[in-house]
Formats: structure tokens, C-alpha cells, sequence
């Protein structure tokens, strides 16, 4: 049964559609949502206005004209996008074909809206495509003061097929951190065997001095393996009704480094849930904004009665991508930190 609706007082919100711009507000525990467009709702978040938050993930439309409003007001069922741009009045839709200038406004505004709120010290996650991630780098280095810590790359391998060109494979994570206090990084819940003990067998891995277990690393900026796929139809993860959602394995990266438990995590863009899910899974609290009601009702089922599907299983996995060398059991038994990967991951 979905969590208890608090509803706000009547405010408008400014996001148009079947809510007619009242706030409808969902609140339980350690979690609360904002309905409306977040450059609006935002406003309406207290540690936002305070300056407070200590991370934000935000995963944007990418305005690639795609239906994110698949459900009607009710969520009884889904509606197609063409069905759904011909009625926009009775849904809360967001269009995601603007004209670019307007896109890049929109864009502007809700980095400054999230950059405002965070706490001297917080970092700011974008997950974006190619086609805005140099136009975001630039605004939040040069106009927002952002200093970049990490340009991660997220890699998959289903792609949309393309006979034109090269196949899209990849989103880009990108991630600032606001100056003037202590940035937050936790390494060790994200450790994964490092391919010098699982394909190479090195000794020299366990004898490291980098204050990192034995045998271990850091994962690299560019993100795949066990659990990082796009989340497909067929996978346990999947929200019915959604037209696009990140994998458990990514949000549980980010948050389980770059913030501790009872630190506030800011969503402006809820979508399918899962920055709350995974936040509130790992102890944080969780804010968040999102457009459409729809999705809002489905994205607080998620987070506060059903809960991550896989939580902690792809931490500690290898993401060797060549296969194990030959090597006497000897070599293999003195860098074993975990099951050695023998095959190749796709």
C-alpha cells in the first residue's frame, strides 16, 4: 500500500498539467517529494533555502522528445506519447522536445537552483548525454564555481542500434563539489578487486601501500560490469510505466561514497525513485522533486514499501574485461581477494 499523501496547502507550483498547479506533497520518515517543476518546488525545500543539502544527483530529461508521463493522472494505466501530447491538458507531461535556447535556460536554471542549496563542501552528480555535458561543464565551472572532481563515464552495452554512425554507449556522471568545506569520501564500501589480483596475478597487489585493503581499488572513471546495465524490460529493477530509469548499482556508488548515513540527498528530478530508494536504503535522507504526479506516486511506492531489489551485490565485484591469465594455482592462491574472474564481462 503506497505511503499516506500529505498534501501542501494550496500553493501554486507553477507546473501546470492535471494538478492545476496545486502542491502535492508526499512525506514518511526520512523522505519527502515535492510535485511540480522543480525550478518552482525547489524553492520550497528548506534545506535548499538554507544551504544545507550535502549531495545531489540529478538525472535530467535529455530532451530527445521522450514520453517520461507515461501514466495518466491516476496511474490506472499508460498512455503512449502520442496519446499523451494530444491530451497534455488532463496529464502532468513534460515536454522534452524544447527548442534548444529554451533547454539550455531550463538546464541553467535548475544547476543554479541545486548549486544554491548545497552545503560549502557538498557535490553535485549530472547525469547527461553528449549533447549537454560540455555545455553543463563550462556552466558550472565558470558561472557557478563549481571546481569538477571526477568526469565518470557510464558504459553499456545496450545501445539504441544505429547503421548511421557509431552506437550511443555511454552517459557521462559528472561531479562537482561546491568550495569552502570538507568533502565527503568514503572509498571503502566501493572497493573492487583490482584486475592485478584477478586476471594478472601480481603480487605486488598485496603488498600496496595506499592505505586501500590488499588486493583492491578504486573503480575507475569509466562505469560497467555486473549490475550496471541499462535496466531492460525483463530486469527485476524495472518500474512498470517509466520510460527511463538507472541501474540500483550506479546511485548505490555515488551515494554510498559521497555522502554518510543521515546526510540529506537531493533529487530535483525523481523520475522512477531510484536516488530515494538507494538513499533511503543507506540511512540518508532523501528530498526530491518531480514533475509529474504520475510518476511521483509510483517513485514513493518504490522507496517506502518495496525498496531496492539487489542492495550491496554489486559492491566487491571484479570489472576485469580480459579474460584471467594462465597461472599456476600458486600465483592464483596468493592474490586471491575474492573469486578470481575468469571470464570476460560483456
Amino acid at each position: 500500500m503506497v505511503a499516506e499523501v500529505k498534501a501542501g496547502k494550496g500553493r501554486k507550483s507553477g507546473s501546470g498539467g492535471a494538478t492545476g498547479g496545486a502542491d502535492f506533497d508526499f512525506e514518511q520518515g526520512r523522505a519527502r517529494v515535492f510535485v511540480g517543476d522543480c525550478r518552482a518546488a525547489l524553492k520550497r525545500v528548506p534545506e535548499v533555502q538554507a544551504g544545507t543539502v550535502d549531495l545531489v544527483f540529478a538525472d535530467p530529461p535529455f530532451n530527445w522528445n521522450r514520453a517520461y508521463d507515461r501514466w495518466n493522472s491516476t496511474a490506472e494505466k499508460q498512455h503512449d506519447a502520442a496519446v499523451v501530447k494530444k491530451a497534455a491538458k488532463n496529464y502532468d507531461t513534460w515536454d522534452d522536445g524544447l527548442p534548444r535556447e529554451d533547454y539550455l535556460d531550463f538546464t541553467y536554471a535548475w544547476l543554479k537552483a541545486c548549486a544554491d542549496g548545497l552545503r560549502p563542501g557538498g557535490q553535485f552528480w549530472v547525469n547527461i548525454p553528449d549533447d549537454t555535458a560540455a555545455e553543463i561543464v563550462v556552466y558550472c565551472k565558470n558561472e557557478l564555481k563549481l571546481p569538477m572532481l571526477n568526469w565518470c563515464v557510464w558504459h553499456y552495452r545496450f545501445g539504441q542500434n544505429r547503421t548511421g554512425g557509431f552506437i550511443n554507449s555511454k552517459v557521462h556522471a559528472l561531479r562537482f563539489v561546491k568550495p569552502g568545506g570538507q568533502i565527503t569520501w568514503n572509498a571503502r564500501p566501493i572497493l573492487e578487486p583490482s584486475d592485478r589480483a584477478t586476471t594478472y596475478f601480481d603480487p605486488r597487489t598485496m603488498s600496496k601501500r595506499d592505505g586501500m585493503p590488499a588486493g583492491f581499488r578504486v573503480p575507475m572513471d569509466v562505469w560497467y560490469g555486473p549490475y550496471f546495465g541499462r535496466v531492460q524490460g525483463n530486469n527485476k529493477e524495472r518500474r512498470p510505466g517509466h520510460d527511463n530509469q538507472l541501474p540500483e548499482a550506479y546511485l548505490e556508488r555515488v551515494i554510498l561514497s559521497c555522502s554518510n548515513e543521515g546526510d540529506v540527498v537531493l533529487d530535483p528530478f525523481v523520475g522512477s525513485g531510484t536516488t530515494g530508494t538507494v538513499a533511503l536504503q543507506y540511512k540518508r535522507r532523501f528530498v526530491g522533486c518531480e514533475y509529474s504526479l504520475a510518476n511521483a506516486r509510483s517513485a514513493w511506492e518504490r522507496m517506502t514499501n518495496l525498496g531496492m531489489v539487489s542492495p550491496g551485490k554489486a559492491l566487491g565485484q571484479s570489472s576485469a574485461i580480459a579474460k584471467a591469465r594462465s597461472a599456476s594455482e600458486k600465483a592464483k592462491k596468493r592474490t586471491r581477494v575474492n573469486k578470481p574472474t575468469d571470464d570476460a564481462i560483456a
